[in-house]
């Protein structure tokens, strides 16, 4: 984990954010310092006077509506814990970048700070509730890096769009990427038939040779054999 790159990262992006104040900014940085203590692990426990007292928050209110409008923009995951003797549960999301990608992306989609679904369990953002503009975008990612073509990515998002991301018409889509490689194979098979077909075609289409005898007749034929 390279702290510096992923502070450059999210400072961008409260560079950018108009949602944000101070206080979030300062609860943040506070869970960002206990991620520090615990050695940047995938997750972690807090205790809210601890966080409280780093940040300089001195409303459980504040406290509790600041850490939660964090976790519904994407910047950390919120497990609240209701038992006292157990702290609840915080993830912070990779904003560092690298050269091969950044795992953040570097704008906003109607307001909402977007994490790159690559670094985020899918279970923790719910595809069917993203605005169409985006799930397009994640859609013409996706496809990208499958090696699938653009116009194929626009064709499952037309598709799906228009029947309300229902499989058959009728269940609930689950699973937006196994369908999306469903497509692609389906897609890969058409193309296959399909050159099938014009092969045959131009085979069935090939012009008579006009020097060929297509009875096989002899023009030598002895008529004093018996037939």
């Amino acid at each position: 984990m390279n702290y510096i790159k992923h502070l450059n990262g999210v400072l961008h992006q409260f560079s950018k954010d108009t949602r944000l104040n101070p206080t979030h900014i300062s609860l943040y940085i506070a869970l960002f310092q206990f991620w520090n203590y615990n050695r940047f692990p995938n997750e972690f426990y807090i205790n809210r006077e601890e966080i409280m007292k780093f940040s300089k928050i001195g409303s459980n209110t504040t406290y509790h509506r600041c850490i939660k409008e964090l976790s519904h923009w994407r910047y950390i995951l919120y497990s609240p814990s209701h038992n006292p003797f157990k702290g609840s549960k915080v993830k912070l999301f990779n904003f560092s970048t690298s050269d091969k990608q950044a795992v953040y992306l570097d704008s906003t989609i109607n307001g909402q700070a977007l994490v790159s679904y690559i670094n985020i369990n899918k279970h923790t953002i719910n595809f069917i509730k993203l605005e169409a503009i985006a799930k397009e975008k994640l859609i013409l990612d996706f496809f990208k890096k499958e090696n699938y073509p653009e116009l194929e990515a626009k064709k499952f998002f037309n598709h799906y769009q228009g029947i309300g991301w229902k499989v058959g018409g009728k269940a609930k889509m689950v699973d937006w990427q196994a369908t999306a490689r469903s497509w692609m194979l389906k897609a890969e098979e058409m193309n296959l038939s399909v050159r099938a077909q014009s092969r045959t075609k131009n085979e069935n289409n090939l012009p008579l040779n006009q020097n060929q005898d297509n009875l096989h007749t002899n023009q030598n034929k002895n008529y004093d054999e018996p037939l």
